[in-house]
This record gives C-alpha cells, structure tokens and sequence, in this order.
C-alpha cells in the first residue's frame, strides 16, 4: 500500500515538474490565442484550427524548457525560479534538452506537413528569435523586454498562417494587440520581481539604477497605445460593434490600471495591474471570436 502510494505522489510530483517545465498557464494562452487567430482565417474550421494551436502551443512549450536549460544558473538565484525542476535537480538538462528538442521538431514538422511551410518556417523563426535571442539579450540589455515582446505576440499570426497560408488583416491586428499588451503585463512582473532579476543579473528595467518610476510610465504609454491599437480592426473593416466597444471597455479599465501603478508604484498596484493584463488578453481574444463581423463563427458549422 505504501509503495503504492509513494509512486503515485511521485507520478503527481514529475507532472507538477513538467507543467513547471513547459509553463502550461503561459502555453494555455499561447493555445487560446493561436486557436483565435486560426478560425478567424477566411474559410477556417474549428477543428483543423484547434490541431494547428496545438502545434503551435507544444512550439511554445519547447522553447520554455529550451530557456529554462539555458536559464538555469540565474533561475538559482532568484527566489521566484529557484525551485524550479532544473536549477532544484529534479530534471536534469540533458533530459529537459532532449524532451524540448523532440517536441520542437515535432511540432514545426507537423506544421509543414499538416498545414504549411510558411507556418511551419514561422514557428521555427519564433522559438528561435525566443531562445536564442531573448534568452541571452535578458543579460545584455533592458531592449530584451521589446525583443521577446515579438515571439510572444506571434501565435494568434501563427494559428492564421496556418490555415490562410499566409498573414493578413486579424493575424496582423491581434500580433499588433498582444505586442503592445505585453509591456504593461511585464513591467507588472519585473517591477514585483526587481531585486530577484538584480540578484541574478538580469538586465530588466524597473531594477536599473535610476530607474525608480519608469516602470509604470512605461506600462501607461503602453497601455495608452492599446487603445488605437484596438480600433484599427473596425477601420479596416475585419471588426464591427461587438470587438471595438468591447476592447474599449476592457482597454480603459487596463489604462486606469496601468495609471493607478504609474500614479503609486507599490505591491498593490502592481498586483492589480498584473491581474487585470491576464483577464484583459483572452477577453480580447472572444471579442474577437464572437464579433459577427470577423467570421469567425462560420467556423463552428
């Protein structure tokens, strides 16, 4: 009985390590946002856009573990990561290395065989320019957080490439919404985190010398440029009513959000803010889906 039971908490403890591993909450909006952008693509259907997102998200789950390998001495010295599966020795590289790389290759090659190769190509590019470029400019320079903003925004531009074959109108607008989102979602997090990215040498800008209250001026332009950003889809005629009121609603209460952290940097308002960025993204995101004017619903008949 017992060693019954030991197993089973070791079987719960190696998931809790995977999901650790590959972030399944970051990867359940990577999943949400691709499966959005595929069905908004002319002509989409539910379920090959559902099997793209899936591609698209075990993508994204590689290049967690892929950074994480390469991340784990500064993950050690941070109180945030430093129990993490790898820099606490309960995965080691070498497996986390492999399990990513097959995941990759199965993820871009499904891609190329199921959908396209420029979706294909896409992915390939995006957890590069994740891996290999962010990860290491994080110790060079605070422009990581605008460099990593492109391969983060990239899987509702995926998801539609996937099935359209190529970008256009929603793939270009929701890449555009979710880039500008990340940086007050993010200053939230590096401003809650400075002394633990200081400690391990990460080059993020609320822990810079003189940097005191750039963070939320930052997150406040941001949040500002949201706005326009959001309404560019009604412009050009890929939304009607339903998004573009929507996604004003939800911008001006992210901007009061990102002002009240600007106004009083403190734990509290960065919180809120950080909460408000992760309700505000997948409401956008069924704004889009369930606007009449984008379509999106002729892929569910």
């Amino acid at each position: 009985m017992r060693t019954r039971v030991d197993t089973e908490l070791r079987d719960v403890s190696l998931a809790a390590d995977l999901a650790d591993l590959f972030k399944v909450r970051i990867a359940s909006f990577v999943g949400l946002s691709a499966f959005v952008g595929g069905i908004l693509a002319p002509g989409a259907r539910a379920w090959p856009a559902f099997e793209a997102s899936l591609w698209i998200t075990l993508s994204a789950g590689a290049a967690s573990a892929f950074n994480q390998v390469l991340e784990r001495e500064t993950d050690r010295r941070m109180e945030r990561t430093r129990n993490r599966p790898i820099p606490a020795g309960r995965i080691a590289p070498r497996d986390a290395l492999l399990v990513a790389a097959l995941m990759a290759a199965v993820a871009v090659g499904m891609l190329a065989w199921r959908f396209s190769l420029l979706s294909a190509l896409l992915a390939l590019a995006t957890l590069f320019a994740y891996v290999a470029v962010y990860t290491p400019l994080k110790r060079a320079s605070t422009l990581n957080t605008v460099v990593g903003a492109v391969p983060g925004a990239a899987p509702p531009l995926l998801g539609y490439v996937a099935i359209a074959g190529h970008p256009a109108g929603w793939a270009w607008a929701l890449f555009a919404v979710i880039f500008v989102w990340q940086f007050p979602h993010f200053m939230a997090i590096a401003w809650l985190y400075r002394e633990d990215y200081a400690r391990a040498g990460l080059r993020m800008l609320p822990s810079e010398p003189g940097a005191e209250g750039l963070a939320g001026r930052t997150a406040l332009v941001y949040a500002s440029l949201l706005l326009p950003v959001t309404i560019v889809p009604g412009l050009w005629g890929e939304a009607g009513l339903v998004f573009t009121i929507g996604a004003i609603v939800l911008g001006l209460g992210y901007l009061a959000a990102s002002a009240r952290f600007a106004w009083k940097q403190e734990r509290a308002t960065a919180r809120q803010l950080l909460l408000v960025s992760l309700v505000y993204l997948p409401l956008v995101l069924l704004l889009a889906a369930l606007d009449p004017t984008s379509g999106a619903y002729a892929a569910f008949r």
